[in-house]
């Protein structure tokens, strides 16, 4: 995720973005939430991933990259984006600093 949608989801605790297949779109959502273990769920074309409370608090740190970990047999991963090593022509400003490049 990017820092403008991390800083949103830590502030607000949801966030969600849609993407379009054509005849019908796909929404994807991140909602934090009290249970120890990240969980997800897919209802009517949207997939959220439930972050715990004490994930979110501990993502705010810098050095914290993401969580991952299984819920049933889905393997969930969410993670900061951090900008490319190499040339890309997409936008990145709103990624995170790469901390390969950290002298």
């Amino acid at each position: 995720m990017s820092k403008p949608d991390v800083e949103q989801f830590l502030r607000l605790g949801y966030l969600e973005e849609t993407v379009d297949f054509g005849k019908q779109n796909l929404v994807y959502a991140i909602e934090k939430y009290n249970e120890p273990k990240l969980c997800a769920c897919f209802e009517q074309n949207k997939i959220t991933l439930f972050m715990p409370e004490h994930m979110a608090i501990s993502w705010q740190a810098p050095e914290s990259v993401g969580f991952s970990g299984y819920y049933h047999k889905l393997y969930l991963l969410i993670e900061k984006d951090f900008q490319c090593l190499d040339n890309v022509a997409e936008d990145q400003t709103d990624n995170y600093p790469n901390p390969a490049l950290v002298c």
